[in-house]
């Protein structure tokens, strides 16, 4: 393998240390490098980090984007392969990566992954969950982030998509306190309608397109959980 196929993976923390060793141990075998950006984290995240051996830097919380397109210039290899904490590279996605590797990674094309949920304990393969295919492997040289809320990626020249095989697996809710605790953040950050009348509306229609026409009643008592606190969502987005 050559330096031009080498992969710098890029971590965001804040009091990770749930999931954040079983990430690094995930990533290690795949790639060349690993940093973390951590924004002073209060618990073992650092610790935990630096027993892994991984580049650990520390920088004040300045948004998703603002914190990844500084990490990425941290890095030493030419391509980034971000990941949020609570991931995690399974068996079979590793494989796809390593292969691809080997095979030179394409300056000119994206490498994205299906991303598998963990909702309340369960893995989630219903409610639109399944694929969450995303976008995590490019070149470091033509690629940055924008966005506070939901970040995106904006390149320089048209790319092309390549799906890997394998799973991303990302411990998403881990309660029904926790799923609505995050909906209350977001429903803060965005609101989508501008009177109630189209609130309701809009989370009828959610229920209905994750709990029928998605199939979240195949997950049983999750499933309905899941649909009825996402109609929640759009319904609180609607409030003024």
């Amino acid at each position: 393998m050559t330096s031009s196929s080498k992969i710098s993976a890029v971590i965001a923390t804040y009091n990770e240390e749930e999931h954040i060793r079983e990430c690094v141990e995930s990533l290690l075998p795949v790639v060349e490098e690993i940093i973390v950006v951590d924004s002073f984290s209060t618990d073992k995240t650092q610790e935990i980090c630096l027993e892994l051996g991984v580049k650990f830097l520390q920088r004040p919380w300045e948004g998703f984007s603002s914190t990844k397109n500084w990490a990425n210039q941290q890095a030493s290899y030419p391509f980034i392969l971000s990941i949020d904490a609570d991931e995690v590279i399974s068996k079979e996605l590793g494989t796809s990566l390593i292969k691809a590797k080997q095979e030179l990674l394409d300056e000119h094309k994206v490498y994205k992954f299906n991303r598998l949920n963990n909702y309340c304990g369960m893995w989630m393969r219903y409610g639109g969950w399944y694929p969450d295919t995303k976008v995590r492997l490019f070149s470091n040289a033509n690629a940055i982030w924008e966005g506070d809320v939901h970040e995106r990626l904006i390149f320089d020249y048209p790319i092309s998509e390549q799906l890997l095989e394998g799973d991303l697996l990302h411990y998403s809710i881990k309660d029904k306190a926790d799923h609505i605790a995050r909906v209350k953040k977001y429903c803060k950050l965005e609101k989508a309608f501008s009177n109630q009348f189209w609130a309701l509306l809009s989370a009828i229609n959610t229920f209905i397109r994750i709990y029928i026409l998605k199939k979240s009643f195949l997950a049983g008592r999750l499933g309905y959980q899941l649909a009825f606190i996402s109609a929640l969502a759009k319904f609180w987005r609607g409030k003024t």
